[in-house]
């Protein structure tokens, strides 16, 4: 009798075609197919960093190059202007200059009119010298008094210009210095009553005053002593509401009677000039 063996060939392919994987397989192959598709992203992702780093390191240059190309932009017009300004300068220059040649006549003939009012005082002065010759021939070789320029009234040693024109008491001030002269000082009863009856019936200024020091002098700044007999009742009152601006009444002048009333300096009066006379 023979013994057949059979091969149990559904079991030995089965153990050899269907080996149970070794350890950690599994594991390995779940990491394999992470792998695969997680290194497309971290490449994608470093790229996409790349590129905004790019861009904003690119936004930063152009931000830079339009910073310099206005600098340069700025420079440009500063030159501009700057070539614009030196011919404007230029320009005035020359006009100044062809000013100051055409003003060369005039400044001449202001040099021309100024000698022919120096010559003009000096006749004066001539004319005032034969006036005192013709009155001392006249009254054969004595005179009371001095003599004075023409217009100007004679009294003791003064002479006295009693205005037809009316200024304010700085400008009356300036004009009487301009004749060698001042604003009235009347220091003695004949003196007040000369100037007194040659403005009775009008306003006029004389050299008093305190808008200096808040005292009142003379306009030569010697001191003035108040005497009431020669003020208008209730005077001086320093006014304030006069409406001619700041300050109050720091000037006086003669009244229509011949008393002293104070004003505000820049009312416009007549006014009395005295200088002393001249004797030859």
């Amino acid at each position: 009798m023979t013994t057949e063996y059979h091969d149990d060939t559904e079991d030995d392919s089965s153990s050899f075609w269907n080996k149970a994987p070794p350890p950690g397989f599994s594991r390995f192959s779940r990491f394999s197919r992470l792998s695969r598709w997680l290194f497309p992203a971290v490449t994608f992702f470093l790229f996409l960093v790349l590129v905004v780093s790019l861009g904003v390191s690119n936004s930063q240059v152009w931000n830079q190059l339009s910073s310099v190309d206005e600098t340069i932009s700025n420079l440009s017009d500063s030159v501009s202007g700057s070539q614009l300004l030196t011919k404007e300068t230029v320009k005035d220059i020359q006009r100044l200059k062809f000013s100051v040649e055409n003003n060369k006549e005039q400044l001449n003939s202001v040099s021309e009119a100024l000698k022919q009012l120096s010559t003009l005082d000096s006749l004066h002065r001539t004319i005032d010298a034969l006036k005192c010759s013709l009155e001392r021939f006249m009254n054969n070789g004595s005179m009371n008094v001095g003599c004075c320029p023409l217009g100007w009234e004679p009294f003791l040693s003064s002479c006295f210009l009693f205005s037809r024109e009316t200024l304010s008491w700085h400008d009356a001030r300036d004009f009487c210095n301009g004749q060698q002269a001042h604003l009235a000082i009347p220091l003695s009863d004949e003196d007040w009553d000369f100037v007194s009856q040659h403005t009775s019936g009008t306003f006029s200024w004389i050299g008093l005053t305190d808008e200096r020091t808040g005292r009142w002098e003379w306009v030569n700044q010697t001191p003035y002593v108040m005497n009431r007999r020669r003020w208008k009742v209730g005077q001086p009152d320093a006014w304030t509401n006069h409406g001619l601006g700041t300050g109050d009444e720091d000037c006086a002048h003669l009244h229509s009677d011949g008393r002293l009333n104070d004003l505000h300096c820049s009312t416009r009066l007549r006014f009395v000039c005295q200088r002393h006379s001249v004797r030859s």
